[in-house]
């Protein structure tokens, strides 16, 4: 955890900087991130794809407003001491929206925020059907992120969609372009193999960023592999939100079948565990310093 004088921003910006490779679970509210935290990582990504089934039931499909993405933004972020990477989709519009969304994702708390060259409303990097704006207007908008952040060490991640569409050598001269806009952190998505990967890695002489989505169009290597093809830090943003899916239609299925839970008891958390990994033991302190009995015994 980061030290209590030193700002999620200033922390992010000292991983960046070390050694190593950033491996950054995806939380789809405020709960995930803490148990994400809690098994030691260092950073906690904030998943559009899974705010939008957390919050909507629905579908990574641009349907979450900016100020809805922030709001569950700040909610993570103030959950976890841990710096906290957010998605922020497409800038929810143009240069002078993506202003807005600087000013709102640094309010909440965020280190940083990943921004993409999608047309709005975007949709998950792996479905098909994207459309994806000039890289021209990208520039523009990643030079108004920069421009807007009143933190110097607040984290901007340029994002590229163009893989999908126009092929490899126009997402690696867009990742040029958006590192010479200022973007901090480089973010080619879908790559379709592992030569692809390396090839990014060489070309472009940025931060980078890899994406490991479970069953998507790239296939799955581990942080040290990354690491040796030169990725800076590497998400996994739908392996929590996956495992948790499966293991509560699992208990449904089988309360529904049997009646009761006693045949996956083994499975969940015992009462007492969850409480305490939740917070309970501070709220308890925090009642019993702020009761009005107890200084009244006192």
């Amino acid at each position: 955890m980061p030290h209590l004088s030193t700002t999620k921003t200033a922390t992010l910006r000292k991983l960046i900087a070390d050694e190593g490779i950033i491996v950054a679970p995806g939380a789809f509210n405020a709960f995930s991130a803490k148990i994400i935290e809690n098994a030691g990582f260092p950073v906690v990504y904030l998943t559009g794809y899974g705010a939008s089934a957390n919050l909507l039931g629905a579908p990574d499909f641009g349907l979450l407003t900016l100020t809805e993405m922030a709001d569950h933004a700040a909610r993570m972020a103030q959950a976890v001491d841990v710096p906290v990477i957010a998605d922020a989709d497409t800038g929810y519009g143009n240069a002078i929206n993506v202003r807005r969304t600087i000013a709102e994702y640094e309010r909440a708390g965020v280190a940083g925020i990943q921004l993409e060259d999608q047309i709005h409303p975007k949709r998950c990097g792996h479905m098909e059907g994207k459309e994806i704006i000039t890289g021209e207007e990208m520039v523009q908008k990643l030079k108004a992120a920069v421009d807007a952040r009143k933190d110097p060490d607040f984290v901007i991640i340029a994002r590229t969609d163009a893989r999908a569409l126009l092929g490899l050598e126009e997402a690696i001269r867009r990742a040029r372009m958006y590192a010479d806009a200022g973007a901090d952190i480089i973010f080619v998505e879908a790559p379709q193999d592992q030569g692809e990967l390396a090839r990014v890695a060489r070309e472009v002489k940025a931060p980078l960023l890899a994406n490991m989505i479970e069953h998507g169009k790239t296939p799955l290597l581990s942080a040290s592999q990354l690491h040796t093809l030169g990725y800076k830090i590497v998400i996994f943003p739908l392996a929590m939100l996956y495992a948790a899916t499966k293991a509560v239609m699992s208990c449904a299925h089988i309360l529904k079948e049997e009646g009761t839970t006693v045949n996956v008891i083994d499975d969940m958390l015992p009462f007492h565990a969850f409480n305490d990994l939740i917070g309970l033991p501070l709220y308890r302190e925090l009642e019993k310093k702020y009761s009005a009995s107890e200084k009244r015994r006192s």
